[in-house]
């Protein structure tokens, strides 16, 4: 019975080259990479209490359409959540833009989609900028992280979702 089992594990071992070799396997789902991208960065793995770190997020259009709406949330992950003693907010948020910076629409936990200054065409990205202010009487030895969720609708009428999406997590260090 055994080498039953065996021949049929190995004819469908053969079977399954065969079909990736020739290009026959599913296809894997390519809409997230004809769609928006959203990847974050932070201009400085530690700070101290009174400190801030700047949250970048970049959305990316990779669409041959023009992205016309975006609808983001940002929230602190379950462990940031679990640190009480941690204190800390946005205070400031900006759109780099070809002339420079520009003051967003408002920060928060939600609705950061009409900072992105849509209409974003084909190819084209925008980076907005969160100053994280980390409050001076925080607690330290802790870090701090969010994830986010998008939603954006593109000019040919189709939407994509994407997330959850992890920032780096800042260290808050004992000075």
């Amino acid at each position: 019975m055994r080498i039953t089992q065996k021949r049929r594990l190995g004819l469908a071992m053969v079977l399954a080259m065969f079909l990736a070799l020739f290009g026959l396997a599913p296809a894997a789902n390519a809409a997230g990479a004809a769609s928006a991208g959203m990847a974050f960065s932070i201009d400085s793995a530690t700070t101290q209490p009174g400190g801030t770190v700047n949250l970048s997020m970049t959305l990316t259009n990779n669409k041959t359409y023009d992205i016309l709406f975006v609808y983001q949330t940002i929230n602190p992950t379950w462990l940031t959540t679990q640190r009480p003693d941690l204190k800390y907010s946005f205070t400031g948020c900006s759109l780099a833009t070809p002339t420079g910076s520009t003051p967003c629409s408002g920060t928060g936990p939600a609705d950061l989609g009409t900072n992105y200054g849509a209409t974003i065409p084909p190819g084209q990205s925008r980076t907005v900028t969160l100053t994280l202010q980390i409050a001076a009487d925080s607690g330290c030895n802790g870090n701090i992280g969010f994830y986010s969720y998008y939603y954006t609708e593109f000019s040919d009428q189709t939407n994509v979702s994407g997330g959850p999406v992890f920032t780096p997590e800042t260290r808050v260090l004992c000075a």
